[in-house]
């Protein structure tokens, strides 16, 4: 199983790595990670495998969203089946 994270939002130093050490502490394994700064602006869109996620599954989502208001960043984590199912036609 797999999880898609996209982060946006003001560029700072250390979101990659706040996402990331997030996922480690979860056991949730980086597959992927594309990142741009737009001027200022940070966008980042990561794919997880949660196949030896070491909590439940809404526990990550809520971290990494609280992560993003102590940082200012909107971030959002979807299941795979729920990020398919919104992107097909």
């Amino acid at each position: 199983m797999k999880a898609v994270i996209t982060v946006i939002g003001k560029d700072a130093v250390g979101i990659l790595a706040k996402v990331s050490t997030i996922c480690a502490e979860n056991n949730a394994n980086v597959i992927e990670v594309t990142q741009s700064v737009l001027q200022d602006m940070f966008a980042m869109i990561m794919l997880v495998d949660i196949t030896g996620l070491s909590s439940d599954f809404p526990k990550l989502q809520d971290t990494l969203t609280a992560l993003g208001d102590s940082l200012g960043l909107k971030i959002t984590t979807l299941h795979e089946d729920i990020f398919n199912t919104m992107h097909s036609i």
